[in-house]
């Protein structure tokens, strides 16, 4: 679930966070669909416009940890 929109990212990393570091990202498949201050935001747009589950949402952040999770 949701790797095309992962993949995405990654790719586009570098680019996305040079203009958007610290928002919530509204990423559909291959494409940017929103930019938005907080998760919450974007979460609650995202409610109102989209279905949900058929978008990600991804704080714009540098490095790795920005899509990795470590679960002791």
């Amino acid at each position: 679930m949701f790797s095309e929109e992962l993949d995405f990212f990654i790719k586009n990393q570098d680019a996305l966070v040079k203009q958007h570091l610290g928002k919530a990202l509204v990423i559909q498949g291959q494409k940017l669909c929103g930019v938005y201050d907080s998760a919450l935001d974007a979460y609650l747009q995202v409610q109102r416009d989209q279905q949900l589950g058929k978008v990600m949402i991804q704080m714009c952040l540098p490095g790795p940890d920005a899509y990795t999770t470590t679960i002791n």
